[in-house]
């Protein structure tokens, strides 16, 4: 779950300032349109009304809370946030992290998370065993010069436990930190076969077209820029085809959601470029177009065409963070991968104009004749075509 799931830890001795930097850091979080958890451990158990409590405070700033005990735990969610079935699992931590940008854990220094640790003297530095620290900060540490395991500027008499130059010094770290594990996550490649193709009258993922199927061909190009590729809904494939993965559409969903949902539960830690077969113009530009709207806080990006007031959710991007959205529609008996675009963590960009005609699509017989002339300049731009 590290490899996927961005948790970072805030360490150091008993007043420290641990409680109150996660305070000041959880607001500057939500401004960027994150949903933080933090978790807490409790080595006297859990009390509940027994005001002042950490947990409250941290709720209060904007966070989500798990506080753990010894043989008990509690969360507080926000209200319309954490489903409640993940937040009674009987492992939560894992149930409930896909509905997060970002988990702070206070304390559990043995851990083997990535951590600052937070001085409360002027030589107290970490232990030998507290393994990942990425740096050590003292109570007022000065913004720059983030080095590894460095200790940050001088500690004069008085100064309090939390100061903006500790916080700004922790955003620092943790926005260059988190950037990063977030692009960390394989990108897998979700083709969708499974159309009816009524209008075509013929599989449109086996028409054929420069020496290639239109499967292969999307295959292709989608190869170039994920780890692996999943062909996903019934039908014949080619026999170079073969060696994929093969994923039957899942039975309690329809249309090209029943696809998508099929790949997200067979690897729910990946990230995911879901494509439809019937885009004769997909590019590698637009694959990495699709590929650089991935940020922290950004679960899907359906793009939004000039002049269309709909998204596109058939050439999209999907973090495994968007499942649970599908999977809510889903149970709602709504069928439309589009209606996650109301989400505050769904963008809808209007792609590169370069790249705008790999969204064009194939419904018909007519469509086809239509891009035949141009789809051919594409194979060979040498090529001298009559007739457009």
């Amino acid at each position: 779950m590290l490899n996927t799931i961005p948790m970072f830890g805030i360490c150091g001795w008993s007043d420290s300032g641990k409680t109150c930097l996660i305070e000041a850091a959880v607001p500057l979080l939500v401004q960027k349109c994150l949903r933080v958890l933090v978790l807490k451990h409790d080595v006297h158990g859990i009390r509940v009304g027994c005001p002042p409590k950490d947990s409250d405070r941290l709720f209060q700033c904007g966070a989500d809370v798990l506080v753990q005990g010894p043989g008990e735990q509690l969360i507080r969610c926000k209200k319309g946030g954490t489903r409640a079935d993940a937040a009674s699992a009987g492992s939560p931590l894992q149930a409930l992290m896909p509905y997060y940008d970002l988990a702070l854990v206070e304390g559990y220094k043995d851990s083997p998370l990535p951590k600052v640790w937070l001085q409360k003297g002027g030589d107290d530095d970490p232990p030998e065993s507290v393994g990942n620290v990425i740096a050590v900060l003292r109570r007022d540490a000065p913004v720059g010069r983030l080095r590894r395991r460095t200790v940050f500027g001088p500690q004069p008499h008085g100064t309090s436990l939390h100061t903006p130059g500790r916080c700004e010094s922790f955003m620092s770290i943790l926005d260059r930190w988190l950037a990063t594990q977030w692009l960390s996550v394989p990108v897998c490649g979700c083709v969708l076969i499974g159309g009816r193709s009524s209008r075509m009258g013929s599989p449109k993922h086996l028409l054929w077209h420069g020496g290639k199927t239109w499967l292969e061909r999307t295959a292709g190009v989608m190869r170039q820029v994920v780890d692996q590729i999943v062909i996903v809904g019934a039908g014949d494939v080619p026999s170079s085809m073969a060696g994929h993965v093969r994923l039957p559409d899942v039975p309690d969903a329809e249309g090209p959601m029943a696809g998508l949902l099929a790949a997200m539960r067979w690897n729910p830690r990946a990230s995911w470029l879901a494509v439809s077969c019937d885009l004769p113009f997909l590019s590698v530009e637009a694959l990495r177009w699709l590929l650089s709207t991935r940020s922290p806080g950004v679960w899907a990006t359906l793009p939004r065409l000039d002049g269309n007031s709909g998204v596109e959710p058939l050439l999209a991007h999907y973090d495994f963070r968007a499942r649970p959205l599908l999977e809510d529609l889903a149970a709602s008996r709504d069928f439309r991968l589009g209606g996650i675009a109301a989400s505050a963590k769904v963008r809808t960009p209007a792609p590169d104009p370069q790249t705008a005609a790999a969204w064009t699509n194939i419904n018909s017989p007519a469509d086809f004749d239509r891009c035949v002339p141009r789809m051919a300049r594409n194979a060979n731009p040498n090529l001298c075509v009559t007739g457009e």
